[in-house]
């Protein structure tokens, strides 16, 4: 009699081990959901839509980060709609570099002539690409721009008259909403 309630323990207990084991390995996935979720929000805006209205996202959220989530803060702004002069449309840009040092060049110039707030230079990454009928592999650095929506072909010109590639990346993506004082930052620290 002892062994099988031992045994029906053990068993328990590793059940319990394995679903906490599941769990673990699940919340990656409901993290990278929730990422898609919200970065395709102008892709699909009907579903993102429906989906805070009927408080899915906010419950899925609300069970796996607790009180910290909370979109009714006064911090965040939806940036479509928004009728607060506080703050402009303003977008992120992407841009690689071939290395640290023209990473450096680049992103002071930028935000010395005021076309960009910020900028963040990711080192260490690594860039696939096709180009004239051949696989490259190259390392290179990231910088991530912070800018308003209409400083952007300005931003464009500037990059390919300071970039050492024949056709540097530029690509942007829409800021939609985040805190409030960031953004106004953000208008206050670029130019008209």
């Amino acid at each position: 009699m002892a062994s099988s309630s031992t045994s029906t323990l053990n068993s328990s207990t590793s059940r319990t081990f394995i679903s906490t084991s599941t769990l673990r390995r699940r919340l990656p996935i409901v993290g990278a959901f929730c990422m898609l979720t919200f970065g395709l929000t102008n892709l699909y805006t009907p579903f993102y839509s429906s989906a805070l209205k009927t408080g899915c996202v906010q419950s899925l959220l609300r069970s796996k980060l607790g009180s910290r989530f909370s979109t009714k803060s006064s911090n965040f702004i939806r940036m479509e709609g928004n009728t607060s002069n506080t703050t402009v449309p303003s977008i992120v840009v992407y841009v690689t570099v071939p290395n640290k040092e023209a990473g450096k060049k680049l992103s002071e110039s930028i935000v010395k002539e005021k076309l960009a707030a910020c900028v963040n230079r990711v080192p260490g990454i690594e860039s696939v690409y096709l180009w004239e009928g051949k696989i490259q592999t190259d390392s290179e650095e990231l910088l991530i721009i912070k800018t308003r929506q209409s400083l952007l072909e300005a931003l464009t010109e500037h990059v390919k008259a300071n970039h050492e590639y024949d056709v540097p990346e530029v690509i942007s993506l829409p800021i939609t909403g985040g805190n409030l004082k960031y953004l106004e930052w953000l208008k206050e620290s670029t130019r008209d």
